[in-house]
């Protein structure tokens, strides 16, 4: 494997990587959005803002990764993509600005209709940001996307970006509900627990019927992709994702909760790398090559030495951080607490 060619894994690596991350934190924001009013959605809500305080900020540093590997390794698709699809890559950015800023401030504010606005925006801008994530990815797995490209809408606004947009909304609804579910089951909420294993099962089937409806789209619409799909080690990626698909659905039909979370992650992140694969050697297809788009090997070498750094550097750090999120380590400090540490304190002074 050439360097370009090991730079290009290491992109799609980390594409995966926020899918099923990041997409997990959108998957929390669609449920939000269909909780329900103030009642009926306020314990789905509190297990949301619960879950999803330690690692929503930290889940962006895969798309930042994303973006340094593509701007530095492949300038050539880093200039195309951006320049022919600004407006919804544009429209992404907002949503997760907006999402970021309603999240954070909905739970401090006071007055009922500050509140009501800022999880509004977090709602919606987490269905919004996904959608138009998948379907830039769609244009670029349909080969509609070519260096020079004019940006229009015909680059994003077409069958297989529709659908990609669509799929990555739920499959982050998925992974939501199916990591909500656990959530669930560590606090002690028997109600939400059942709650969204439903959800999750739901959301799990209209993926499973979407990629069945995508597949068809894509033999017409991205014929190199479908080719890609179908055979070799794309279509070995698709069984994996299909039997983590099966195993998510038997483990949430028995209560296994906790271990769907593998599983589900298995079949997001199988899906996104089946799609990678599928378009070699273009990172366009049938435009744009993996070593065409490269960058200078110089850099492309420094590139795979910073990579390798921050792989040592920055991943025991956040697998650190998403064993105790998932352990329970980093819950907030309840009234309580803060009583009881006001005491001891007070009795160590005396």
């Amino acid at each position: 494997m050439t360097t370009a060619g090991f730079i290009a894994l290491v992109l799609l690596l980390a594409v995966a990587a926020y899918a099923c991350a990041g997409g997990t934190d959108y998957g929390a924001g669609f449920w939000d959005l269909t909780a329900g009013g103030a009642e009926r959605g306020r314990r789905p809500r509190w297990l949301i803002d619960h879950a999803m305080a330690p690692v929503w900020e930290v889940n962006n540093v895969w798309l930042i990764f994303v973006l340094v590997i593509m701007w530095t390794g492949f300038p050539v698709l880093f200039q195309t993509v951006f320049s022919s699809m600004w407006l919804p890559l544009a429209l992404a950015v907002v949503g997760m600005v907006l999402r970021g800023a309603g999240f954070a401030l909905r739970k401090p504010m006071k007055r009922v209709a500050g509140r009501r606005l800022y999880g509004a925006l977090f709602a919606v801008s987490s269905l919004l940001t996904p959608y138009f994530l998948g379907a830039a990815v769609g244009g670029i797995a349909s080969g509609r996307v070519t260096p020079g490209t004019v940006a229009s809408a015909h680059a994003w606004a077409n069958p297989t970006s529709v659908f990609f947009g669509l799929l990555t909304v739920t499959a982050t609804a998925f992974l939501g509900a199916v990591f909500l579910a656990c959530d669930a089951e560590r606090w002690d909420a028997p109600d939400l627990v059942g709650y969204f294993r439903r959800r999750a099962l739901a959301s799990l089937a209209v993926v499973a019927l979407l990629g069945v409806a995508g597949f068809l789209v894509v033999r017409g619409d991205a014929p190199h992709l479908w080719h890609g799909l179908t055979r070799g080690a794309g279509l070995a990626l698709v069984v994996v994702a299909v039997l983590c698909t099966v195993a998510t659905a038997l483990m949430l039909l028995r209560g296994r909760a906790r271990w769907s979370r593998f599983t589900a992650t298995g079949m997001v992140a199988a899906a996104v790398v089946a799609w990678g694969v599928a378009q070699r050697p273009y990172l366009i297809p049938t435009s744009l090559t993996i070593e065409e788009a490269a960058g200078a090997p110089s850099t492309l070498v420094w590139l795979l030495f910073v990579s390798l750094g921050a792989v040592v550097l920055v991943g025991p750090a956040l697998v650190l951080l998403y064993w105790l999120d998932t352990h329970g380590e980093l819950e907030s400090l309840t009234e309580s607490d803060l009583r009881q540490g006001g005491g001891g304190s007070a009795a160590g002074r005396d």
